[in-house]
């Protein structure tokens, strides 16, 4: 039987389609291009913006046109958001959101050279037809459990990336993660190191570090990321750590100096900045001002030169008018930025930014 994976969005779900293709080979699946005739095809979603999920509809069709008969199963983000819109696209079989999309393992049989789906009963599964616009029917939703699942991505042998943390418990105003993950929950730092020596192990000499809100790794064990850094460092095999993306307002001098003076942890710092606007990081609900980036910038600066620095923004938020625009830009040119990510704003369903009434 032969399997096909397509990942959209973050690095967290590379890692986490990584982890599920490793689970199905070892039940058998031969793994092909997403682009080939296969028997299976595993679609890992992305809610971030309205344009992400216009491709995972297109990656859906595409799966179903490639092989109308093959079993599609479609998992992650805009599965746990819109499954009901996912259940009307003709030929899907299976939707589990991130609260379930870990027991697929268990759902995808091979039995006597057959292929068999199982029914894991639970009550957001039902395994629809494929009538398509009639399928939405046979699917019930109710409140999600999530539980934390690490998992690392295994297709470059030099490099991975390690999902240490999931969830958010922020709710800027205009993100619908929270919603598609739920609230920020980790694993222990045991746990931790011991997969990372579990990946050093097969040979990996980089780690990338990932998660949703990475610096709030602990906090319902009651530890921290500063320590989870600390015992990573000391992990022989792995020659670079990188840390992918972390909040302004979780960045300590501790954990600046910490980096700085690492074995292995490399001077590269991914920083969410959003806006370069203190009335729109208000508006954002962003945990931070303008004042405290820059210090932030400015301390990595003064112990690490050379440091590669990015960050990302997003432009047209509700609120933002040419006056705000204008000191954003000239706010971001004053700063020691090596790159940046650049969206434009999105509407997304429940979000408290949906009823600012500054449309732009």
């Amino acid at each position: 039987m032969t399997l096909a994976t397509h990942t959209l969005g973050c690095k967290l779900n590379f890692a986490e389609t990584s982890h599920l293709q490793r689970q199905l080979e070892l039940a058998g699946f031969e793994v092909v291009s997403y682009h080939e005739r296969a028997d299976v095809y595993v679609i890992n979603t992305c809610t971030v913006t309205a344009t992400a999920c216009k491709k995972c509809r297109n990656a859906i069709r595409q799966a179903v046109a490639l092989n109308p008969h093959a079993i599609v199963a479609v998992i992650g983000c805009f599965a746990q958001t819109d499954a009901e819109q996912i259940a009307k696209i003709g030929g899907v079989d299976i939707i589990l959101g991130n609260d379930l999309k870990h027991r697929l393992p268990e759902m995808l049989k091979i039995e006597n050279g057959e292929l068999k789906i199982e029914n894991i009963h639970t009550p957001v599964f039902d395994h629809p037809s494929k009538e398509g616009a009639g399928a939405a029917a046979n699917f019930q939703f109710s409140p999600f459990t999530f539980q934390f699942h690490p998992a690392y991505s295994g297709d470059d042998r030099t490099r991975t990336f390690f999902k240490i943390q999931d969830g958010c418990d922020y709710f800027c105003s205009y993100c619908a993660i929270p919603f598609a993950r739920g609230r920020s929950r980790s694993g222990t730092i045991r746990d931790t190191v011991a997969m990372a020596r579990e990946i050093a192990a097969k040979g990996t000499r980089e780690i990338v570090l990932t998660g949703v809100n990475t610096g709030t790794f602990g906090q319902q064990h009651g530890e921290s990321f500063i320590d989870l850094l600390r015992q990573l460092d000391t992990i022989d095999g792995i020659l670079r750590y990188r840390i992918s993306s972390i909040e302004p307002n979780l960045i300590t001098d501790e954990l600046i100096d910490f980096v700085a003076a690492s074995r292995a942890f490399l001077p590269h710092f991914h920083i969410p900045l959003q806006a370069g606007s203190d009335k729109v990081l208000r508006l954002m609900r962003r945990r931070y001002d303008t004042a405290l980036y820059s210090s932030r910038l400015e301390h990595i600066r003064s112990v690490m030169p050379d440091a590669c620095i990015a960050a990302d923004v997003i432009t047209g938020f509700n609120g933002e008018d040419d006056d705000t625009f204008a000191a954003s830009q000239a706010y971001i040119d004053s700063l020691p930025i090596s790159y940046l990510h650049v969206f434009p704003y999105s509407d997304r369903p429940g979000t408290a930014a949906l009823s600012l009434p500054e449309r732009v």
